[in-house]
């Protein structure tokens, strides 16, 4: 049966589509069969993936709103292993139209489960909000996985993200539990990256990731050409960290399924 991972973090420009896209590909990569799903209606998983975000015959948004199958949204093996549900902007008018709607907190939850036994791994893109998309991703899921950003700022933001899981846990998914933390956009030259790495490790009472994502330029030149960081570019120091982090994130399940 395939572990739900939500993709999370409220702030923006943490690298959460960078995460959910390049581990989604690598895990593909290790003969992992993987579904990424795209819940932010900025489609960005969607379109770093290769696919049109504007060309989609469904989307999540079809699904949520019961107007297409799992089945008809899902894209099949955009890569080796590898399904896409695709987003795009449609989805930011979907909050409005669940007013009223019942259970509403878990119909991506009801309709992944026709398909979880089809998959190792499902990762899940969160949109950069505390929304009702984030709530079903996190219904959905497993874990969390928080990408956190090593900038001054890094752990602002973050309670309340730890607050709003352990609440859905409670509410929700009482088996909810965060995966851990993965620091991003690490740069070795400055001594704010590594105090950032220090404070956050003195502060969280998570697991926090061995592997530290870089700040690499072909990293951020990938999704331009609709390509995962293995694909665009097998050699560079990005791709190396997300295969790392695909084989902690391997180990993690191996060892949760032992539990």
């Amino acid at each position: 049966m395939g572990r739900v991972i939500a993709v999370a973090n409220q702030k923006g420009g943490v690298g959460k589509s960078t995460t959910s896209i390049n581990l989604a590909s690598c895990l593909a990569a290790k003969d992992k069969h993987v579904l990424a799903i795209d819940m932010d209606p900025q489609g960005n998983c969607t379109s770093g993936l290769g696919l049109d975000k504007n060309d989609q015959n469904y989307t999540v948004y079809d699904l949520l709103l019961g107007e297409a199958t799992i089945e008809e949204c899902v894209v099949k093996n955009v890569f080796d292993n590898l399904d896409v549900l695709p987003s795009n902007v449609d989805l930011s008018g979907c909050e409005i139209e669940l007013i009223g709607i019942d259970q509403k907190e878990y119909i991506l939850k009801e309709n992944i489960a026709k398909i979880k036994d089809n998959y190792d791994f499902i990762i899940i893109d969160c949109p950069p909000s505390l929304n009702m998309l984030t709530i079903n991703a996190m219904t959905t899921a497993d874990t969390v996985l928080v990408p956190i950003q090593c900038e001054y700022y890094a752990l602002e933001g973050l309670s309340q993200l730890i607050y709003t899981i352990s609440l859905v846990k409670e509410r929700l998914n009482p088996s909810l539990e965060i995966e851990g933390v993965v620091f991003t956009m690490f740069d070795a030259r400055t001594n704010l990256s590594l105090q950032v790495v220090e404070n956050v490790k003195g502060h969280l009472q998570q697991n926090i990731y061995k592997t530290i994502i870089p700040r690499n330029v072909r990293l951020a030149e990938a999704p331009s050409h609709g390509l995962p960081i293995n694909y665009y570019d097998a050699k560079s120091s990005g791709a190396e960290a997300y295969r790392l982090l695909a084989e902690e994130v391997i180990e993690n399940d191996a060892y949760s399924s032992v539990d």
